[in-house]
């Protein structure tokens, strides 16, 4: 379903009960947003993991404006600060209170922006293989680690200067980079991708070198998890790191064995994981 919010129509979708049959009662559960990454990818690559919470919490898909099955709108809104209210208007739109927010990669970060400009309005933040800064050296130089001079120098010709050629060879040359195991062979191919968004967003001279987070998620009260691959080349655990200490209330974990795609490479500890974490944060209205 298409939902307006903010001036444009986002695509949503909703997986599992929020009020489920417990005895003469109907219990509420939590409900989970989850924000896909990119900017240029859309939900469906958050299902297959997000699906295996729904018997637990309330899952909600959104394509983030300008992405996937949502409106563009006016690109001048490609913007953090339009992406990270549209996650605050689309639940008052729903009337969710106390969302648990997943991020991952760009939705991560769209996940601190919504929470950086909202503080008090999530009950928990999930972060995976995220920044709350993008250092392009440290990037590089994980690419150069991990997939050697050839995809470091892919990595550096598109990141520092973004175009539709360029980033096409980095999806040959460096997106494999992004599991060490075999990725599902449909990704891809499910997902509806949106080049000029990316374009729009990425590199230095862009949305994605000029934020910075790390001050303002001291203002970030909830609960948060934030998890980093040890073999990540796009989002280096140091990153994930950082963000744990500047939230006041976070825990951190490097999985072992895991580049980007934790869900490919280690499924049952990031599932267990997330599991652990939604039990454990209290329901709050």
């Amino acid at each position: 379903m298409r939902i307006e919010v903010n001036g444009v129509r986002l695509f949503v979708d909703v997986e599992g009960p929020k009020l489920v049959p417990d005895g003469p009662f109907m219990r509420q559960r939590h409900t989970v947003l989850a924000l896909h990454g990119g900017p240029g990818a859309d939900h469906s690559i958050l299902r297959p993991l997000m699906t295996q919470l729904s018997d637990l919490a309330q899952i909600i898909y959104v394509d983030h404006r300008g992405n996937g099955r949502s409106d563009d709108g006016d690109p001048a809104d490609w913007t953090l600060a339009h992406w990270g209210d549209d996650v605050r208007a689309l639940c008052d739109v729903l009337g969710v209170q106390k969302p648990i927010v997943y991020g991952a990669s760009f939705g991560g970060v769209v996940a601190q922006a919504y929470a950086t400009q909202h503080p008090d309005h999530a009950g928990a933040l999930i972060l995976a293989c995220t920044t709350a800064r993008t250092d392009f050296e440290t990037i590089y130089a994980a690419f150069d680690r991990i997939g050697g001079k050839v995809a470091g120098n892919v990595a550096r010709a598109y990141w520092s200067n973004p175009t539709p050629e360029g980033r096409q060879n980095y999806f040959d040359i460096c997106l494999p980079l992004y599991s060490r195991t075999v990725p599902d062979p449909h990704m891809m191919q499910r997902m509806i991708v949106k080049n000029p968004v990316a374009m729009h967003y990425n590199g230095p001279d862009n949305e994605q070198g000029r934020f910075d987070f790390h001050d303002a998620l001291a203002q970030v009260p909830c609960p948060a998890l934030v998890l980093s691959g040890d073999s990540d080349p796009i989002m280096p655990h140091p990153f994930g790191e950082r963000i744990a200490a500047a939230l006041p209330n976070a825990e951190f974990h490097l999985i072992d064995g895991a580049a980007h795609l934790l869900e490919t490479d280690k499924p049952a500890t990031v599932l267990h994981l997330i599991r652990e974490f939604i039990k454990e944060t209290p329901y709050a209205t």
